[in-house]
């Protein structure tokens, strides 16, 4: 029988004498189709049963199938034309960006002898853990890593004496806490700690330029700032010595209407604000349940499409649990099918006409007048959307590369609104800070086009909101 070993590579010796064998769980090749590229100098290797995995979730539209083909493509892609040898042993990775990182990929074919088996092998998990195990003891002066997303799968590898890990290449942060919230808030007075500022009128917009030191922290295009003395304004743009604000007029904030709705707090009037503003081409609207963010993007998205015909069409989706499976035998046709899914969008419908005097009439002759499209995230791919206001809901289920696959789909004219809450992820192997939503906000956090909001508060009601903060 053969055995994994390590092949000569070019490896830099200045970065690491001894790399180390990262042994890669499925779930980490489905939340990065592309996370063998991400080692560095070091050796990954690919049990067989995770390739057999692999190969039994790629059938099927669904998101997951779909992360499976693009994994086994990327393996193909570095495997494909070694020998059988070579397979085991190890061929040096290529990376897109031509960078010689040194690394080696390889698949592990054997079978675990049976005087090292650890764990009954009835389980894929089990079979991973004794694999592991195996190379630990065949290599014992080689740092042996599984990289899983699977919590439990590292509880049971501590068990057994196998150094494990999550899968950090994509985290842009070590808490969550540290997450842009898209605004500063200042006790006091903000005008106190400004020393010299030069104001200016542009087209009947007030800005202000001043010092970046003011603010003792790094600060972003599109983030707002406000004060307890009333004081609201918008970062426009930055320099590594100024920055230029855009002066808001509280009340007139406050008194912006899209189809009816206007905020009910300062949160919303910035949400509203970025969400208006036809210069934004992408905002994440984050919060807890009963926040606003639903209803607050559906009002401005039927205003800026019905009254002011920014955009032709408005395309929801979501990504739920559940869904991938189930659409499938759902009777009718994809907006049918999508409908339970997207209850939450027709009751902020009706919330926005409850006080008409026939609510029902009010929604049906809005989604007989607004082009509103529900569709799932299965059928996004490959698609592109010209001219369309986007919504995202639930995009904390999402992973990096799903969030990226979507937010891709924008052509010219159109405008993405992501929505979400980090304390409610139903996606296995997500947490708040390796979530979709939480790169994608950390990565446009500098996009002079984009913005985002952590909306505070939960306005649905007085039992939301103690049952929000008490159960």
């Amino acid at each position: 029988m053969s055995e994994v070993k390590l092949v000569k590579s070019s490896v830099d010796s200045s970065t690491s004498s001894n790399p180390v064998f990262y042994v890669l769980d499925t779930n980490v090749l489905i939340h990065d189709p592309s996370s063998i590229l991400n080692f560095d100098e070091h050796h990954v290797v690919i049990p067989i049963t995770v390739l057999e995995e692999l190969d039994s979730l790629k059938s099927g539209r669904h998101a997951i199938a779909a992360d499976c083909r693009q994994a086994i493509r990327e393996l193909d892609k570095q495997l494909g034309r070694a020998s059988p040898t070579e397979v085991e042993s190890g061929v040096a990775i290529q990376r897109p960006d031509g960078l010689d990182k040194g690394g080696i990929l390889s698949v592990m074919m054997i079978e675990t002898p049976e005087n090292l088996v650890m764990l009954p092998t009835h389980l894929n998990d089990n079979k991973i853990l004794n694999d592991v195990g195996y190379l630990k003891q065949r290599y014992p002066d080689q740092r042996v890593v599984l990289v899983t997303k699977d919590i439990n799968v590292r509880l049971k590898a501590r068990g057994c004496g196998i150094e494990s890990q999550d899968y950090h290449s994509d985290l842009m942060l070590n808490d969550i806490e540290h997450l842009n919230k898209g605004y500063i808030e200042f006790p006091g007075s903000f005008w106190e700690l400004v020393d010299e500022v030069e104001t200016t009128q542009d087209q009947g917009r007030t800005l202000h330029k001043l010092s970046r030191s003011v603010f003792g922290q790094d600060v972003y295009p599109n983030q707002f700032l406000f004060d307890e003395e009333g004081f609201v304004a918008r970062i426009l743009s930055t320099t590594a010595t100024d920055v230029t604000l855009l002066h808001l007029n509280i009340n007139s904030l406050m008194e912006t209407e899209a189809w009816g709705l206007k905020p009910r707090d300062i949160y919303q009037a910035m949400a509203l604000n970025l969400l208006m503003d036809p210069d934004i081409h992408l905002v994440n609207l984050t919060g807890s349940a009963g926040s606003g963010k639903t209803i607050l993007a559906l009002a401005a998205a039927i205003e800026q499409t019905v009254a002011n015909k920014l955009y032709r069409r408005i395309i929801v989706t979501r990504s739920t649990q559940g869904l991938d499976e189930d659409i499938g035998f759902l009777p009718g046709t994809e907006e049918e099918k999508m409908e339970p899914w997207l209850g939450a969008i027709t009751d902020n419908l009706e919330a926005l006409h409850w006080e008409d005097e026939n609510c029902s009439s009010s929604v049906e002759y809005v989604l007989n007048k607004v082009p509103l499209m529900f569709k799932s995230l299965n059928y996004i791919r490959g698609r592109s959307f010209q001219s369309s206001l986007i919504i995202i809901d639930e995009s904390q289920n999402l992973t990096p590369h799903q969030i990226k696959t979507i937010v891709t789909r924008a052509g010219n004219g159109s405008k993405v609104i992501c929505l979400g809450n980090l304390a409610q992820i139903d996606t296995p192997y997500l947490t708040p800070i390796s979530s979709g939503l939480t790169y994608l906000t950390e990565r446009f956090k500098s996009f002079e086009y984009g913005g985002n909001v952590l909306l505070q508060g939960v306005p649905r009601s007085v039992l939301a909101a103690f049952a929000e903060e008490n159960l």
